[in-house]
């Protein structure tokens, strides 16, 4: 039975489809590896009840011959930081341990009008304030490859659900790399869409002008599908992009091999593993071998972009997180009235105990930029770098369709091994510089190498100009069709 867990979200369809299994198959399958795998802590809350009772009205409708789409009854997990009405939702923080929203996020929406079935809620770093999800309240998520080292983050808990076949396909965000980095650490597929491509209404928002959400898959196939569903304008969501919705799955059916690939000497440089560089470069090999053009490119701007974003980024979340003051939102130390002797007891005491250290760390920092004396000197001149960023992107692609690079400059590391914050966001620097540029990267496996006694995956990321979705999962989906490292399981 849980063999049917291993399945991609089109050969489920197709076997659903076929009437050759039920939903309610697929769904008690996904439960039993999130019992079988609890020592992986993908998730923190699953919803085992609703969840059997979807796909048994999956079923029926498919039955009636009355399916509501293609995923009607595909099991899926969503990231922590998603509405989910009468569902837990806590963004991975003890700020939000106990809230419960009365509304559905317009992802939760639009999969669940289509028939998925939400099967739980996954780990995640704080808010989104991580690259390893160590800094989730409620514990870290291991890496199935390797249960000694991070699955990466902050959607790691959703990288881990897939590649453990506990759901069928999951939705992350990303506003650094927190898709595409847990993808390349878990040997699964990610797309980070172009901004405003999916809907962010009822997402608990990181940093508002780089948050994108999109689709976590085992295959690009299934991305190109998922994507289907999710993408497109949402009056509720005031950044969302009217631009017309490509249909991703036909776009995918013949490989484009007039697409011509950039490599980008700053993602190659100084600093990024020499085996991660080799394995990304043999995919660039074989690319060119198959009929594609490769060009050696460059973007200086890029030995800025790690700074211009986490500027942005900490100034942002500095402004989102302080609606959460332990009396309109959050948690609170009201509770506790003999700690409380003022409204500014209220807020510290309830700030301090509710957000992680690396939260604060955050807000402190962005409040810094943001405060007189500094904004003119650090946030005005982040958002001229990201003028710059774009612009830098915009050269480049006027040479070539798609760039090819690794997700991470490093290998998935061991839990503990990046203290020192600085340590930290430097391994976001190959993902930081496409969020400011509101361009779309897809993540997915390029293959795996030997370290420390240990077989690791690497990840690739392929990146387009704004809304070229459609190029990046044509490319994609022809390399995995060349290539099987996306098969490859953990042995857990």
């Amino acid at each position: 039975m849980s063999k049917l867990a291993e399945l991609t979200v089109v050969e489920a369809v197709e076997l659903l489809t076929k009437g050759e299994i039920k939903a309610v198959d697929l769904v008690e399958a996904c439960l039993a590896n999130i019992d079988r795998h609890q020592d992986l802590n993908a998730f923190i809350t699953v919803v085992n009840e609703s969840a059997l009772r979807a796909a048994q009205e999956s079923d029926l409708r498919r039955a009636k011959g009355q399916a509501r789409s293609v995923i009607d009854g595909i099991p899926y997990a969503i990231k922590d930081s998603f509405c989910t009405k009468d569902v837990l939702t806590t963004a991975g923080s003890k700020m939000l341990n106990d809230f419960v929203p009365p509304f559905d996020a317009e992802v939760v929406t639009r999969l669940n009008d289509a028939g998925a079935i939400l099967i739980g809620k996954t780990n995640l770093d704080q808010f989104g304030h991580g690259s390893s999800t160590e800094n989730s309240h409620y514990g870290p998520s291991k890496n199935p490859f390797d249960k000694e080292r991070v699955p990466g983050g902050s959607s790691g808990g959703s990288a881990v659900a897939v590649a453990a076949d506990m759901c069928l396909f999951a939705i992350g965000e990303d506003t650094g790399g927190s898709i595409r980095q847990p993808a390349s650490f878990t040997n699964i597929t990610g797309l980070k869409v172009t901004y405003g491509r999916v809907s962010r209404y009822g997402s608990i928002a990181y940093a508002s002008s780089l948050d994108t959400i999109g689709p976590m898959t085992k295959t690009v196939a299934d991305a190109a599908l998922i994507m289907k569903i999710i993408a497109g304008v949402d009056e509720k969501d005031a950044t969302s992009a009217h631009s017309p919705v490509d249909d991703y799955q036909k776009e995918i059916s013949q490989p484009n091999k007039k697409l011509k690939i950039g490599l980008p000497q700053e993602f190659f440089a100084e600093g990024v593993d020499p085996q991660v560089k080799q394995a990304v470069l043999n995919v660039a090999t074989k690319l060119k071998e198959s009929g594609y053009t490769l060009v050696d490119i460059s973007i200086p701007v890029l030995s800025q972009s790690l700074a211009c974003y986490y500027i942005i980024a900490w100034a942002e979340t500095s402004s989102n997180l302080a609606r959460y003051d332990g009396i309109h939102y959050g948690h609170s130390t009201l509770k506790n009235e003999d700690e409380v002797h003022s409204l500014y007891d209220v807020y510290a005491k309830s700030r301090a105990a509710g957000f992680s250290t690396e939260t604060k760390r955050r807000i402190m920092l962005g409040t810094y930029v943001l405060s007189a004396g500094y904004f003119d000197a650090y946030y005005k001149k982040a958002l001229k770098v990201r003028t710059a960023i774009v612009n830098g992107f915009n050269e480049a692609f006027s040479q070539v369709d798609v760039i090819l690079a690794p997700v991470s400059p490093i290998l998935p590391f061991k839990f503990g091994v990046k203290s020192d914050p600085l340590q930290m966001y430097l391994a976001d620097i190959l993902t930081t510089p496409i969020n400011p540029a509101g361009i779309p990267s897809l993540a997915l496996p390029a293959g795996f190498v030997e370290h420390e006694g240990v077989s690791l995956p690497v990840g690739m990321q392929i990146m387009g100009p704004q809304f070229s979705e459609s190029n990046l999962l044509n490319l994609g989906h022809f390399w995995q069709s060349i290539d099987k490292t996306h098969k490859i399981k953990a042995k857990i």
